[in-house]
This record gives C-alpha cells, structure tokens and sequence, in this order.
C-alpha cells in the first residue's frame, strides 16, 4: 500500500506541491484527487488552485492574503494531512462522480495502428475494440496541450510502446494507447501514441464556460459508435 502521506515542497515563490512517492499508479493517483477535493471542499482562503498529476498535486497561492506565507501555507497542510492520515481512511475514491460517455468509431480511417496493435496482441481488431471500450477509465490528470486526458485503467493487455517517430499531424479527437495510457487528442498536433479511433465530441473548446470536456478525477467510458454514427455526429 503507497504511502498516503505526501512531501510537501516548495515551488517557486507562491506555489507549493504535494509529492507523494511513485509514478503512474492508480492507488496514488486516487490519494491526489482526493487531496484535492478536500482542498477544493475546504477552501483555505489563500488557495487560488490546486492542479494535480499522477504523483503529484501543485498549489497555487494567494500571497496577497492577509497574514498569509508559504510558511502558513504549509503549516496547515502538514497539520490537515497528518489529521488525514491518522483517520486511516481507506476509501481514498469514494467521490460520486457521473460517469462520461465517450463516443469512438474504431473505424480502419481513424484506428490506423489497429492492425499493428492486432498483430502485437494477436488479438482480432474487435477484440481490441471491446477490450479498449470495456474499462471505465479515470481521468488521472490533464497535460500536454490544453485539455489532453491521461486515462488510467487501460486493459494490461493493449499495452503499446509510442511510435519510434510521432506523426506530425493527429486530428482532433483521435484516440489512441500510449504505453500503459489511453488518452483524446483534443485538437489537431503532433503526436506518438498509436492510433485507435476518434471521438466526435469536440474535447476542448476554450469558447466554453467549461472548455475542457473532462476533468481530473473524472471516471470515462468509451462507447464504440460505427462510421454512420460518427457521420450523423459531425454533420
């Protein structure tokens, strides 16, 4: 069982992060989230925003609070996370959460690694298809451009190293596997990890109130959709 208790460091002169020993584990990365929704429910007055990542959870804050320092800062975050962590909670996910529902059409013209994936696996393609839309997956952070996905909970099996060189153009919405990951390219960009489908929800839209589609912490499920439906979809 990892450690729940995380390092507290400084970063820079008005952030801090919550480090917690490991990489890309989903016991951990569930103690983030949960970090940080009692972070968001409690709402320290000199807390601008909490960003979390696999291990880790960054703190942006309000040195314009009055009597507020870093130092303060994390005086009250030792003290509220030792308190934490001597509840021996063991239920570190237990947020209700609606489950989002992704459409993908698995389509050979969007799931271009499909075929390499089936003969890696030696699964058929539907196979691969079921086991991929199977899981409900966790959105353990977000990152590499404005409102990318990392998804936890990708079948062992469908496992794929990225490419040895990244296509220069992945349209938007596409799907793919990168290494233990599943993740949506939320607009058009370079990329490595191996194509599956593609999504016609429009991932990010920073016109929105909300531009992300997704959050971290949220639970995702992917719902294979044919070539007609995605059509319907777009059109």
């Amino acid at each position: 069982m990892p450690e729940r208790l995380p390092a507290i460091e400084r970063l820079g002169d008005s952030a801090l992060l919550l480090r917690w020993h490991g990489g890309i584990d989903s016991t951990i990365n569930a103690h983030v989230h949960r970090v940080a929704r009692i972070l968001n429910s409690e709402s320290p007055p000199w807390l601008l925003d909490c960003v979390p990542a696999y291990a880790s959870l960054a703190l942006m804050i309000d040195l314009d609070h009055a009597d507020t320092s870093l130092t303060d800062a994390e005086r009250w975050l030792t003290t509220r996370l030792s308190i934490d962590h001597a509840d021996g909670v063991d239920s570190v996910d237990t947020a209700s959460r609606p489950c989002v529902e992704i459409p993908v059409c698995y389509d050979a013209d969007f799931g271009l690694d499909l075929p390499t994936i089936a003969e890696a696996t030696g699964f058929a393609i539907r196979e691969i298809v079921e086991r991929h839309s199977a899981p409900v997956y966790r959105v353990a952070m977000l990152g590499f451009s404005p409102g990318f996905p990392y998804l936890l909970g990708l079948d062992a099996a469908l496992a794929m190293p990225r490419l040895g060189t990244p296509r220069v153009d992945i349209a938007a919405g596409s799907v793919a596997i990168g290494g233990a990951q599943t993740g949506i390219y939320p607009s058009s960009s370079p990329g490595g990890w191996r194509l599956v489908g593609r999504t016609p929800l429009n991932v990010f839209d920073p016109a929105r109130t909300s531009p992300s589609l997704l959050h971290p912490g949220d639970s995702v499920r992917f719902v294979a959709i044919n070539r007609l439906q995605f059509d319907e979809f777009t059109a």
